[in-house]
């Protein structure tokens, strides 16, 4: 990448499209995330758009020439930038607009916009919060237009009728924010249009899988030798009247009632589960969800949309919070997990480890697999049929987390069937506990899990019989710790650094030794207490026993904020062989440890991005070229394009740690 000498201030952008300065505002991100969208998911060159456009029109009042300025324009492929090339209209507001205002509502705007073009037929109307479509037809004399609503547009060399099509084989991957816009919008609706403020997030979370369960289907119907059909669709007019509402509705409950008797959701729902919202709002749900294709979407994207909806919805108890995802990829790059690893978290939260493990390991899977592609062609095969397959396999005998919290144990399996699991095995257990834990009904659960683990990878270890003792690879976690959180004192003294400490931090330690083979790895969230304060020093001469120190890092105290302020590291350890004990006893174990500090992160402590600077405290700029996938129609004719754009960096250490201890690990200087 190539750095530029442009200055930004604080709260400027560089306009993706024009490559002009503009103010951050509500209204710009707006419309900046309108321009990627039609761009990466609609298939129009930036060289074919145009922003602040004025057209012409005669006033029929008043018969005399006005003007109006569109904030985005499309033009025909390759066409001149005038008016009569004009295909698509975009109205963009801030979200203060609503789409009934007199002056700047959808009529006002798009309406008049679209009916002064001749050429344009479809057009959008948003304010961020809501998103509309247009189609303009010509009424029944030929004097006048209608205005249509749809689900969606088409687009570049698609037609309406390519939108209809229940055999349609591929969704829109989304780009840049949409997906957390899309579901931002739906819970939104949901939340303050069915009356159902309670269950609002499980109502969307019904209708997600239910769009993932068809997804799937793609590649069922496909091992079958059977004609893939959607079932997840809605025709572009059919929300527009009560019979194709309830179409949708009966189409979309039927899938629903199917998914939760299937071999793998099955695990995700209790059963009982209903989608209990309108024909309407149902209609109008599944209309924003079926244009994407949410398991083409990269595992940040699901991941921040996903997460953006649970932390606003479950109430996060003393001592448990999200993960930064730069810290969760850390961590898992540093450890670097192979098809060939069990792994567990014993404190799974929302499952980001599992899920962030879960997708480094198919990118490994997908590049053997597909050796000779890389870029947007790699990872357009990342949901190819070969590499799910044994995505799958991986997950159902390797992947595992536990969770104290029966909400969050839902969520997380739910995150991972979103990642494109098949199986999950994330249980409901107060890890501390096991596996003497009052619910045994679970423990049997678990250990027939490990057990099935154990036989598909042929490495059953007979010293702790058939429970999960012993058994793992890598563990990635970061326990709950804080004053608030109390462990029953019958749970914490079967472990030996009770003697020290009853802090739920550092017996999770001791249950991570317990869980973890005999040469084994974990990566850790700790606060520095344990690391620094002199009354912790038995249990840190209990960690320099048991465990070889691979590396620490050090995180600045923005780690966390603005969920909670916590001076906090990353503890990277390998479990000891006794053979290892002993020889380090004899104090023959001398080993350099890799220690970094992570000073910037990428964020303020009020969760703001911060982005490199140059000495003078100015924003940098890097040239890059992002590459992207284009499908059109039937989904099987791809074309690989190029975007070049200016962007920041995040000032995050992060990145650079993982790479400097991957190279110390080679004995190469950094």
């Amino acid at each position: 990448m190539e750095q530029e000498d442009v200055v930004l201030d604080d709260n400027q952008l560089l306009c993706i499209l024009t490559g002009a300065t503009k103010k951050i505002t509500n209204y710009e991100s707006n419309l900046q995330s309108v321009i990627l969208m039609l761009n990466e998911e609609y298939g129009f060159d930036l060289s074919d758009m145009e922003r602040d456009f004025k057209i012409e029109y005669i006033d029929l009042e008043t018969n005399k020439p006005k003007k109006q300025k569109v904030d985005l324009v499309v033009f025909s492929s390759g066409g001149a930038h005038d008016q009569s090339h004009v295909i698509r209209v975009c109205i963009v507001h801030d979200e203060k607009i609503k789409e009934s205002d007199k002056s700047k509502g959808l009529t006002a705007t798009l309406e008049n916009a679209m009916a002064a073009i001749e050429s344009c037929e479809f057009g959008l109307w948003t304010n961020g919060a809501d998103l509309h479509f247009l189609q303009k037809e010509d009424d029944a004399i030929g004097y006048d237009y209608n205005f249509v609503d749809l689900s969606d547009f088409p687009g570049e060399g698609e037609t309406i009728d390519d939108l209809d099509r229940a055999d349609r084989s591929y969704s829109r991957k989304p780009a840049n924010d949409t997906l957390i816009r899309v579901f931002k919008r739906s819970h939104d609706y949901i939340y303050g249009n069915e009356g159902r403020k309670k269950d609002a997030f499980w109502q969307l979370l019904n209708l997600i899988f239910c769009k993932l369960y068809d997804e799937k289907r793609r590649f069922i119907c496909a091992e079958k030798g059977e004609s893939y059909r959607r079932k997840f669709w809605v025709g572009v007019k059919e929300q527009n009247t009560p019979e194709g509402r309830r179409a949708v509705a009966d189409r979309i409950k039927g899938l629903f009632d199917e998914l939760k008797s299937d071999e793998i959701f099955s695990e995700v729902f209790d059963g009982n589960e209903a989608i209990g919202l309108t024909d309407k709002g149902l209609s109008f749900i599944a209309g924003a969800l079926a244009k994407y294709s949410l398991m083409d979407a990269t595992v940040d994207v699901k991941g921040m949309a996903y997460e953006t909806i649970v932390s606003n919805t479950l109430k996060q108890e003393a001592g448990q919070f999200f993960t930064p995802r730069n810290i969760v990829r850390s961590m898992v790059e540093m450890l670097n997990p192979t098809e060939n690893d069990r792994i567990l978290d014993i404190a799974v939260g929302s499952g980001g480890f599992v899920v962030m493990v879960l997708d480094h390991v198919r990118k490994q899977i997908a590049k053997q697999l597909f050796s000779e592609l890389d870029g947007p062609l790699l990872a357009d095969k990342f949901n190819s049929i070969e590499v799910n397959d044994r995505v799958r396999k991986y997950a159902e005998s390797s992947i595992f987390g536990f969770d104290f919290d029966p909400d969050l144990k839902k969520a997380a399996r739910m995150n991972m069937v979103m990642a494109g699991d098949g199986h999950a095995n994330i249980f409901h257990v107060n890890s501390l506990a096991y596996p003497l834990w009052d619910h045994p009904e679970e423990i049997d659960k678990i250990n027939a899990a490990i057990d099935r683990s154990l036989k598909t990878k042929d490495d059953i270890d007979i010293r702790y019989g058939s429970d999960a003792r012993g058994k793992f690879d890598m563990i990635f976690t970061n326990p709950p710790f804080g004053a608030k959180v109390k462990v029953e004192k019958d749970i914490a003294s079967r472990y030996e650094l009770s003697k020290y400490s009853d802090a739920p931090e550092v017996l999770f330690i001791e249950a991570c030794f317990n869980f973890l083979k005999d040469g084994g790895k974990m990566a850790i969230v700790l606060p520095d207490g344990i690391l620094g304060n002199p009354n912790t020093l038995p249990v840190r001469e209990w960690i320099l026993d048991k465990f070889k120190i691979l590396a620490s890092v050090d995180l600045a105290v923005e780690a966390f904020l603005p969920q909670v302020g916590v001076q906090a590291s990353l503890l990277f350890l390998q479990k000891k062989t006794e053979l290892e004990r002993q020889l380090a006893q004899d104090g023959s174990d001398d080993y350099d440890v890799f220690m970094a500090i992570a000073e910037k992160l990428g964020k303020d402590r009020r969760g703001n991005p911060i982005f490199l600077r140059d000495e003078d405290g100015a924003e940098l700029l890097f040239d890059i070229e992002t590459q992207y996938l284009v499908r059109k129609k039937d989904g099987h004719e791809v074309q690989v394009k190029t975007r070049k754009e200016k962007v920041k960096k995040l000032d995050d250490d992060l990145p650079k740690i993982t790479e400097a201890y991957h190279k110390f690990l080679k004995g190469m200087t950094f």
